[in-house]
């Protein structure tokens, strides 16, 4: 009998013992982008308005060359807190083996409590190409040409 291949791509996952217990990074539902991503903190910590911190994902992952992992900020934690992605997307590279952290920020008015387990961030996989330079003397010249920052839609 021949094994059937999954259709989905297959990365491996390494849990850190931080991550013992948590949930597997998951989709929310069948058609989600991104896997949400868990907080492997042992108690809560309390992130104060302006305040940014690093918090570990007790996830690391080995991405196959050719691909990158973007993370993302939660549209509910942004919306509902103000609780965001700093540096979003941040982008894990094929070549770390790592624990995933991931640098929140609280833009919102209050202070906001982040407890072991939480949903704190997203991570899509993408597929990425790696460009080879040729250099020229001249660009091929297109319609907007070299219309920089707003310069699109005025006339």
């Amino acid at each position: 009998m021949v094994a059937k291949q999954s259709p989905f791509l297959q990365i491996p996952l390494m849990v850190f013992p931080n991550a013992k217990g948590l949930d597997l990074p998951s989709y929310a539902t069948d058609g989600s982008a991104g896997v949400d991503l868990r907080a492997a903190i042992s108690d809560e910590l309390l992130l104060q308005r302006n305040e940014r911190k690093l918090i570990p994902t007790g996830v690391g992952i080995a991405l196959p060359v050719g691909y990158n992992a973007e993370i993302r900020s939660r549209s509910g934690l942004a919306y509902k807190n103000g609780v965001m992605v700093l540096n979003s997307p941040g982008t894990v590279d094929s070549d770390y083996r790592g624990e995933l952290m991931v640098l929140l920020m609280n833009l919102g008015e209050e202070s906001f409590r982040v407890e072991r387990g939480m949903r704190i961030a997203q991570m899509v996989i993408i597929k990425h190409e790696t460009v080879v330079w040729k250099e020229v003397n001249v660009l091929e010249d297109t319609s907007r040409s070299t219309g920089g920052y707003g310069s699109t839609g005025v006339k």
